[in-house]
C-alpha cells in the first residue's frame, strides 16, 4: 500500500508516443526508440512517486493513459497553453502542500524527494521547494500554498528558467528550500549519463535495448 503523507504529488507528463515525445533524441535514436526511453523514464518516475508519502498522487497528462500507468494515481488532463500555464493549472487543482515533478528524471528516488515530502517538509505556509536542473530549468517545484500566479509568465525551456522561477518565488516572500540538482533526459548524451546513474530501474534497460544502431 502506498504510504500516506501531507503532500499532493503531481507528475506532469506526455503520453509516450513516437514522434510526440523526446524529439531532441532523434537522431541518433528513432522516434520509436525515443518513445521507449520516454516510457521507461515515466514509469520509473511514477514508481518512485508511489513509494513517497503523499496525500494524493496525480498524473497531469497530455494524451491517454497506457499500460505504463500503475494503480494509485488520479489522472487529470493538462490545460491548454504554454508549459507555464499548464503547470499553473496543475497547482490550481491543489489545496495544501503540493510538489510537481516532470517525467524526465528517472534517476529520482524517494530519498531525493524526502526533504519536501517527509515530516517537517512544510514548516510554514510560506515554504516552497525547487529542484534545479543542470540545463538551467527545474525538475521539481513545490509550494505549501499553491499559487498559480507564481508560475504563469515564467519563461519555460530556456537556460534561465530555473533561475527565473526561483526569483519569482523569493520575490513573493516565500522561504525557498532546494532539492538536489538533477540532469533532465533531453539529449542522447543525457540519456547515456542517466542510464549509468539509475541503476536497477527500467530506464537503463530501455537505454541498453536502444543503443544498437544509435550513436550516443
Amino acid at each position: 500500500m502506498a504510504p500516506r503523507g501531507a503532500t499532493t504529488l503531481l507528475v506532469i507528463a506526455k503520453e509516450p508516443l513516437p514522434g510526440r515525445v523526446k524529439t531532441r533524441l532523434t537522431p541518433p535514436f528513432s522516434p520509436q526508440q525515443a518513445a521507449r526511453l520516454a516510457e521507461a523514464s515515466l514509469a520509473d518516475t511514477l514508481d518512485t512517486v508511489l513509494r513517497v508519502p503523499a496525500a494524493r498522487r496525480v498524473l497531469v497528462l497530455e494524451g491517454r493513459p497506457g499500460p505504463w500507468l500503475p494503480p494509485g494515481f488520479e489522472v487529470v488532463p493538462q490545460a491548454t497553453g504554454g508549459l507555464d500555464e499548464r503547470i499553473a493549472a496543475a497547482f490550481a487543482g491543489c489545496a495544501g502542500p503540493a510538489l510537481l515533478i516532470g517525467m524526465d528524471t528517472p534517476q529520482v528516488t524517494p530519498a531525493l524527494l524526502a526533504p519536501a515530502t517527509g515530516p517537517g517538509g512544510w514548516p510554514t505556509p510560506c515554504t516552497a521547494w525547487i529542484g534545479l536542473a543542470e540545463d538551467g530549468g527545474f525538475w521539481a517545484l513545490g509550494m505549501a500554498r499553491p499559487d498559480p500566479a507564481l508560475v504563469r509568465g515564467v519563461p519555460m525551456s530556456t537556460s534561465v528558467t530555473g533561475r527565473e522561477q526561483l526569483r519569482r518565488l523569493t520575490g513573493a516572500g516565500l522561504d525557498v528550500h532546494r532539492l538536489p540538482e538533477l540532469r533532465d533526459m533531453d539529449t542522447a548524451q543525457d540519456a547515456a549519463v542517466i542510464a549509468r546513474i539509475a541503476v536497477g530501474r527500467r530506464f537503463p534497460a530501455a537505454h541498453a535495448g536502444t543503443r544498437e544502431g544509435a550513436t550516443t
